[in-house]
């Protein structure tokens, strides 16, 4: 039987208009009613996860968690309690932002509590909007976050080809970063062995879960560590076509057809 499934948000959960489908919500609510933790994992922060924590009836919920940041943070949702925390230290993250001002890409920094967005543009702000909060910077360095605890960097622009242009310019310094794609929009970059796979690792370890009774859903390269990490490894039919063949099952709906409830009627109820 399966006990935890972790689950990604943005694509996969949430629908293209950032909503969810009625049949998840009712899916997801069956498949707690058997025991099983649903457990959203998501590059975003958890403080930005509350408002889908409380349309799933998870909000506030002790013995629920968020595997938050790529794996950076788990929380537990009865107040937010951080049991696990792994950030980006102070000066690969200046690094990535000093370096990122090169390129024609809008950096995200993202805090604890803040993300920080340079070169923000239109499309990026259609995108973000009900997702998350963010403060416009246009400075030369963050120096002005030395201190803080600065979870990731990430990149935006909707040209795979040139985000994949950027990580072979960067390798000078990523020996130890984590990097992924999202959104087909983002390269990320985390602590190295920050990722979600390590986030649903240490948690399965925290509940006493062996990962063969997990299952992981996702659709982009952010959400490969936890599909190879779980003992079943799913991606909605909308997943990257390029990591498909490493998924255990494909789902026939995308995410705007209630793919979570169709993982959640096969594999688990």
């Amino acid at each position: 039987m399966y006990k935890i499934i972790a689950c990604d948000l943005d694509e996969t959960l949430l629908k293209l208009d950032r909503t969810i489908d009625r049949k998840d919500i009712e899916a997801v609510a069956m498949a707690r009613a058997k025991g099983v933790k649903f457990v959203p994992a998501t590059g975003r922060g958890y403080n930005s996860v509350q408002g889908t924590l409380q349309e799933l009836g998870l909000w506030q919920q002790e013995g629920e968690y968020v595997i938050s940041y790529n794996g950076g943070a788990i929380t537990e949702n009865k107040n937010n309690r951080l049991l696990h925390f792994e950030g980006l230290p102070f000066e690969l993250a200046q690094a990535l932002y000093c370096r990122g001002r090169q390129y024609d890409v809008c950096i995200h920094v993202y805090t604890r509590d803040m993300v920080y967005v340079y070169n923000l543009f239109q499309g990026e702000i259609d995108y973000l909007a009900n997702r998350m909060e963010i403060q416009v910077i246009n400075t030369d360095n963050i120096e002005f976050l030395r201190g803080q605890e600065i979870t990731k960097v990430l990149y935006t622009n909707t040209d795979r080809a040139y985000l994949n242009q950027i990580e072979k310019d960067l390798q000078d310094i990523t020996g130890e970063i984590d990097v992924s794609y999202s959104s087909n929009r983002y390269i990320e970059f985390n602590h190295r062995g920050v990722n979600k796979g390590q986030g649903l690792i240490s948690l399965a370890k925290l509940l006493n879960v062996d990962l063969s009774e997990t299952i992981a859903i996702g659709d982009n390269y952010n959400d490969l560590p936890m599909i190879k990490a779980a003992g079943l490894g799913v991606g909605v039919a909308n997943t990257v076509e390029s990591m498909k063949a490493e998924c255990d099952y494909i789902t026939k709906a995308t995410c705007n057809e209630s793919a979570v409830a169709e993982v959640i009627r096969r594999f688990v109820l």
